[in-house]
């Protein structure tokens, strides 16, 4: 039996604020890190020690990446045995423990080799967090809403996480108007986090209001199977499978045309960076705005239809914008081309997630939403970046556009392959009352 949302709207939207907002508190966060580490560098490692520097640029901010499938088991199973309400608000206080340590660790200065190892813990806590937050909230969204609103609902994950992506790029350009150059690497850089940290606190309280679904009330008293890695590869191996397949080429396009696009458009497209800010400031608004739209359209004519069409337009365009936007010498060409490549996955990012939930009963859902979506994240979209800098440099920055073009038409494969999820989905067995 599957809940259907409060019914009425100030319920609502605490539901759905409440099951997305830790999306934006998670891309906050990952933004923030990238955006200010060049302030925050010398606070934590010694000027001086080249060692140190590279722990700071390469170990540090991948662990996050490395982490999050321990988080995804960890969160996921907990989320499946406790409640998706508790998996939601122990997910964002981690990440929220996470901001508060970066902002309030002092320098290495101060404290020696403690600085950079707070700075690893910090960074541990939040891949923790950013494993188990998808698996939890795509699961309640979907649990949460009525079937014909399911699709448009889940899509308010990707809202939020487009959203986080901006909020951190509008505090970076309040501080460097605000601030000196000196005291943003004294101090300023602080701020972001601190902010951060609030904004979890936030998202926590709301999230220890919310309403726990119907559909885990059911499964708990049901006695199901317990949630565990073991019981979710040998009982679902196929959706599991599916799982990764239909994320592999998703998450790689989306980094490539979110992350990467923006050294793209700086070190190969010749644009100056005040302009690539713009550019990708307004491309990601309207990106978030249309995730929405998608989520509806999938409630109308189904999942796989929006799937397929992101698999086919991934396959055959990538190559193309990526060379139209090299070009390129117009700011404006460029932001078409970069909402066009947005658009063409936001048949993916718009629903993935409730595709994901489809796939699994209730007593393991979480787990299996997560786990499989955060190897798959792992593999191909925290990699995005450096296989596309590494290529580059190697002199073969194209190869990087026809990997993203196979790994999209792979997915395509699973889409045409797969069952319409909406339709003949596990959560069509858990009706309405």
């Amino acid at each position: 039996m599957t809940a259907t949302l409060p019914a009425n709207s100030q319920g609502q939207l605490r539901s759905i604020l409440g099951g997305s907002l830790g999306n934006l508190v998670e891309w906050y966060d990952w933004y923030a890190y990238s955006a200010f580490s060049v302030y925050f560098a010398e606070s934590f490692f010694p000027a001086g020690n080249p060692t140190a520097q590279l722990l700071s640029t390469a170990a540090i901010f991948a662990v996050g990446f490395l982490m999050r499938p321990i988080g995804a088991w960890l969160m996921g199973m907990y989320a499946d045995r406790h409640g998706r309400k508790a998996g939601l608000a122990l997910s964002v206080a981690l990440m929220g423990g996470g901001s508060l340590l970066i902002a309030l660790t002092p320098t290495a200065a101060s404290i020696g080799i403690a600085a950079p190892l707070l700075l690893l813990a910090a960074r541990l806590l939040q891949g923790l967090s950013v494993g188990g937050e998808y698996g939890a909230s795509a699961t309640y969204l979907a649990e949460m809403a009525t079937a014909d609103k399911r699709g448009r609902v889940s899509s308010y994950q990707y809202v939020t996480l487009i959203g986080g992506q901006l909020a951190a790029l509008g505090v970076q350009l309040l501080l460097q108007t605000f601030l000196s150059e000196a005291a943003l690497e004294a101090w300023g850089w602080r701020v972001a986090f601190v902010i951060g940290a609030v904004l979890a606190f936030v998202v926590y309280l709301l999230r220890r209001k919310l309403d726990e679904t119907q559909a885990f009330k059911i499964a708990s008293h049901a006695q199901a199977p317990r949630s565990t890695g073991t019981a979710l590869l040998r009982q679902h191996p196929g959706a599991t499978g599916l799982v990764i397949a239909l994320t592999a080429g998703g998450t790689l396009a989306f980094y490539a045309y979110t992350t990467y696009m923006q050294k793209y458009l700086v070190n190969s497209a010749g644009f100056e960076r005040p302009q690539v800010t713009l550019i990708m400031a307004a491309a990601l608004a309207i990106f978030m705005c249309l995730q929405p739209v998608f989520g509806h359209l999938s409630d109308r004519i189904g999942r796989r239809p929006l799937l397929i069409s992101f698999g086919i337009a991934g396959t055959l365009f990538t190559a193309p914008l990526f060379h139209a936007i090299a070009g390129t010498s117009s700011p404006l060409v460029a932001f078409l081309l970069v909402l066009a490549g947005l658009l063409c996955i936001s048949g993916y990012t718009s629903i993935n997630a409730v595709v994901k939930a489809e796939l699994f009963p209730a007593h393991i859902r979480a787990l299996g939403v997560a786990l499989p979506y955060a190897i798959a994240n792992s593999l191909f979209g925290g990699t995005a970046e450096y296989v596309a800098l590494w290529l580059k440099d190697s002199g073969h920055e194209s190869l990087f556009f026809y990997y993203v073009s196979g790994m999209c038409a792979l997915s395509l494969v699973a889409y045409w392959c797969m069952r319409e999820t909406a339709r003949y989905g596990t959560m069509g067995d858990e009706k309405q009352h």
